[in-house]
């Protein structure tokens, strides 16, 4: 039995892509996603499967695309690479909640810091599947624009954190 952590992209942001997280809950339970539970109101869910990496994100992105009547994208990683992201932060001294991992489903383009714009006084590190950023002045008030993030979904270290334990204790 494998733990995943499963990162929603657009939803509840903003008022856009409103996803009640009991009707996320509720998916995962139809899908035979085991002791499913969601996190905070941003598209947060931590389950376990037998299913392969794979099945999971296409059953639960089919599950999705069926409730929601539009596309979903899942960002999918197992509880051991969730606490990989992490152990692996960049910037462990700045303010977690400054400090964010944007997921990604492929490793990050060689060129992806080339490309950065808007970029005033945010640190940029690149990471396995991930693009970590600290923004020293908070992330409401930064331009910077990552073409490679464009896909992804991002998250604060406290919220990794809190994924990371529910997790373990699952």
């Amino acid at each position: 039995m494998t733990i995943y952590v499963a990162l929603l992209r657009a939803v509840n942001v903003g008022g856009t892509g409103k996803l009640p997280m009991a009707d996320l809950k509720t998916l995962c339970g139809d899908a035979r996603f085991l002791r499913a539970k969601t996190y905070i109101a941003s598209g947060n869910v931590v389950f376990a499967s037998k299913a392969a990496a794979a099945k999971v994100k296409v059953e639960l992105e089919m599950r999705l695309r069926s409730h929601a009547g539009k596309r979903i994208d899942v960002l999918l990683r197992t509880a051991a690479e969730m606490r990989a992201v992490l152990k692996a932060n960049p910037f462990p001294k700045a303010a977690p909640n400054f400090t964010y991992a944007l997921f990604l489903n492929e490793k990050p383009p060689r060129d992806t810091l080339d490309r950065v714009g808007g970029l005033n006084d945010e640190e940029i590190k690149l990471g396995k599947r991930e693009i970590y950023v600290h923004y020293p002045t908070g992330v409401g008030r930064s331009k910077l624009k990552i073409p490679a993030a464009k896909s992804g979904t991002a998250r604060n270290m406290n919220t990794v954190a809190a994924l990371v334990e529910i997790a373990a204790t699952l």
